[in-house]
């Protein structure tokens, strides 16, 4: 058989494992049951419950079906041996199981009412069975039926569980893809925005400094292209194959690249490295340089005329990133300015640094400024590094 009709009647490993089983068992217990009436089991009644087994490879795709085979084969062993004992099978149970498992509960009762009275026709010579054989396969087959519905409901709370998981994992990736594009996007934009500014200021009467404005414009550009490069890549994970591998991400051995553009966009910045450097993981290096990239940013958009610092200090067991800046409260006279909303660029500090188990402070200064302070937790012993403090 080809096409669908194929495709219906497939079955696995397991299914033929079930079915052997199923069939061996029967022989035995329908052997034991004729042993103290003295009736050996008959060749025919044999052949009937190997068939009633093997129609079990269906069960998955026609268990209505199965289980009409399995009670119509079932009366052939109780009228080639004539005794009287109770014998409910296990071909008949997995038939039954399998209809509970698969089908409509109104389908379900139907097969239940079914299973009850016509496995024991004909046994004993006699047509009709007794009341307690009858009552001995309804329990038989209400146990059934009620097992097929509490691991069907069991597998259905399993799947909802995993899908409940699978969209937690991927809006977590679309948090952490959204965060990646807002520091790019903030960061370089702002840089290359101020760039071609001062160049355009100095065009005329300065062109060594708008040509030295004109490459970190450029660098800035190639810098933010290559880094959404990266992240269009994981969007298109699984599509194509890539022809080159994709270039690392940033961490804190790039903070002197931030730096160098931050002074070149016109804010005085101090890089200060405290403790014996380490390498540290990827996740948390990324977290790091995100981190001191942001606050850069905001501080060239929001703190007008300013100074900052950035301090980075590697402890035993963690490492500390502090961005602050002096602000307009230590340049104009007079109240300083509201601190800007909250936006999107500190939430994503603070999500970054929770992902990493660490704590996250930003809160503008009394005296003028804005701080942002972070500690991350980091296994002792990731490498090492000159002690002592370094200025840059």
């Amino acid at each position: 058989m080809t096409g669908k009709g194929a495709d219906r009647l497939r079955w696995t490993r397991n299914d033929a494992l079930v079915a052997v089983g199923a069939a061996a068992v029967d022989l035995v217990g329908f052997s034991f049951g004729s042993q103290p009436e003295g009736v050996p089991i008959t060749v025919t009644a044999a052949f009937a419950l190997v068939a009633a087994a093997l129609s079990l490879l269906a069960r998955r795709s026609h268990p209505v079906a199965v289980l009409a085979a399995v009670l119509a084969l079932g009366v052939v062993p109780n009228l080639a041996t004539p005794v009287v004992s109770a014998h409910f099978s296990l071909s008949l149970a997995i038939a039954l199981y399998s209809v509970a498992r698969f089908c409509r509960p109104a389908v379900v009762a139907g097969a239940l009412l079914a299973s009850v009275p016509l496995p024991a026709v004909g046994m004993g010579g006699t047509l009709l069975p007794a009341g307690w054989i009858l009552f001995a396969d309804a329990v038989a087959a209400i146990l059934v039926v009620i097992t097929a519905v509490v691991v069907k409901r069991r597998q259905r709370e399993v799947a909802a569980q995993h899908t409940l998981q699978a969209e937690r994992a991927l809006a977590e990736e679309r948090r952490r893809i959204a965060r990646e594009l807002h520091d790019i996007v903030a960061h370089h934009i702002t840089t290359m925005q101020l760039m071609a500014g001062g160049a355009r200021a100095n065009l005329a009467h300065d062109p060594g400094v708008a040509r030295e404005a004109l490459v970190t414009l450029e660098d800035c550009g190639r810098m933010a292209l290559r880094e959404m490069r990266q992240l269009l890549d994981v969007l298109r994970a699984g599509e194509e194959a890539e022809d080159t591998p994709p270039a690392p991400q940033p961490g804190a051995g790039d903070l002197d690249r931030i730096i160098t553009e931050s002074r070149l966009a016109g804010t005085e910045t101090e890089f200060t490295v405290d403790g014996p450097v380490r390498p540290l993981p990827p996740t948390v290096g990324l977290t790091v340089f995100r981190i001191v990239q942001e606050a850069l940013t905001n501080t060239r958009k929001h703190a007008g005329e300013a100074r900052a610092h950035v301090r980075l200090t590697y402890g035993p067991d963690e490492v500390a990133v502090e961005v602050r800046d002096d602000g307009a409260g230590a340049w104009a006279p007079g109240p300083r300015p509201a601190p800007p909303r909250p936006g999107y660029g500190l939430i994503g500090m603070h999500e970054r640094v929770a992902l990493q188990g660490g704590t996250l402070e930003a809160a503008a200064l009394d005296g003028g400024g804005f701080r942002v302070a972070a500690r991350l937790p980091v296994p002792g012993g990731a490498g090492g590094g000159e002690g002592g403090e370094r200025h840059r």
